[in-house]
């Protein structure tokens, strides 16, 4: 099949993949526009891959404040270089996640860094709930070890449902993130502030 310029430019508009990549994705998939998305966001996901290790020393501090400004929340995203940290792109998913932060308040960036006594509090409730059910003991430790883990899910930001997409997490925007910037991309740390707690 022959590939067209404006087959190449409305896919790069829909995925922000750069024209060889999608030319590529085009040409591999017969011109078929939804399987060459698909094809890029594979691609992505192993570009992220390939380069988790890598360091990431430039980046920016972005701010949301909520309306009213009694809710801020400061995000720290960094990248490998300044021209990345520079881009439209890159800029406005560092707002898009401070503004997540303020929406869904994680306590921590991933499962690692939850303090264990908030862990430990948590499934101290949930066995507790299990036994007051009258569920037999053998049980109770998989309803527990379930609900732990939707409780982590649910606090840790990596893997929140994105508030501008829940068909996808953070940490799959991220990973989109990397593929789109064909550099490493990370979190670093983040501060929610609110007026009053």
């Amino acid at each position: 099949m022959n590939i067209t310029s404006q087959m190449v430019k409305d896919l790069r508009d829909k995925t922000g993949a750069g024209m060889m990549d999608c030319k590529k994705a085009l040409s591999e998939n017969n011109g078929d526009m939804e399987k060459a998305i698909d094809f890029l966001r594979q691609k992505g996901l192993a570009v992220a891959a390939k380069r988790a290790g890598r360091a990431t020393s430039e980046g920016v501090v972005e701010t949301y404040i909520h309306a009213g400004g009694k809710l801020g929340v400061m995000v720290e995203l960094n990248c490998e270089t300044d021209f990345v940290a520079k881009t439209d792109g890159f800029r406005e998913f560092a707002r898009d996640v401070a503004m997540h932060i303020a929406a869904t308040n994680p306590v921590s960036l991933s499962r690692s860094d939850v303090p264990e006594e908030v862990v430990d509090r948590e499934r101290q409730i949930y066995i507790q709930q299990a036994l007051e059910s009258g569920k037999p003991e053998s049980i109770v430790e998989k309803m527990v070890a379930g609900k732990i883990d939707r409780f982590l899910s649910e606090i840790c930001l990596l893997e929140q449902k994105f508030v501008k997409n829940p068909e996808v997490s953070v940490q799959e925007m991220l990973t989109e993130l990397i593929g789109k910037m064909g550099e490493n991309v990370s979190i670093r740390r983040f501060s929610r502030f609110q007026v009053g707690v």
